[in-house]
C-alpha cells in the first residue's frame, strides 16, 4: 500500500508568508540608520587623514557638519552625536541612538558607539 506525498497546507504557507514580511519590515526599518553610521565613520575618518593636528575642535565639527549635509545626512547633527577633542591629539568619540518606529507602539533602538584618534587613523 502507497502512501502519497502531502505538501505543506495553507496555513504553513500563510505562516512562512508572514515571517518573512516581519523580517523584510525589521531591515527596511533599520538599514539606513546603519549605512548612515558608516557614512559618518567614513567621513570622520577622511577628515582626519587630512586635517593637521593643530585643528581646533570647533573648526572639526563644522567641516563635518558640512561634510554630513553634502552626504544628505540631515536628521543627525554632529554636534548632538559627538565630542572632539584635542587634549593628547585629535580625537572624537561618537555616540547615539536612534529610535525607529516599527509596529503600533514598538520602537527599534540602534545605539551606535566608537571612538577615533587621529594618529592611529593616519597610521592605516
Amino acid at each position: 500500500m502507497r502512501k502519497s506525498q502531502q505538501g505543506a497546507s495553507y496555513i504553513t504557507i500563510l505562516l512562512v508568508i508572514m515571517v518573512f514580511a516581519f523580517v523584510a519590515k525589521a531591515a527596511v526599518a533599520i538599514w539606513p540608520s546603519y549605512w548612515d553610521d558608516r557614512v559618518i565613520d567614513n567621513q570622520i575618518e577622511q577628515l582626519m587623514q587630512e586635517s593637521s593636528s593643530e585643528i581646533t575642535p570647533s573648526k572639526f565639527e563644522s567641516q563635518m557638519s558640512q561634510r554630513l549635509d553634502m552626504n544628505n545626512i540631515r536628521d543627525l547633527k554632529f554636534k548632538d552625536i559627538a565630542t572632539v577633542s584635542t587634549e593628547n591629539g585629535l580625537t572624537v568619540t561618537k555616540k547615539y541612538e536612534v529610535r525607529t518606529p516599527f509596529f503600533m507602539n514598538i520602537d527599534l533602538v540602534q545605539t551606535f558607539e566608537k571612538s577615533f584618534d587621529q594618529r592611529s587613523v593616519q597610521s592605516k
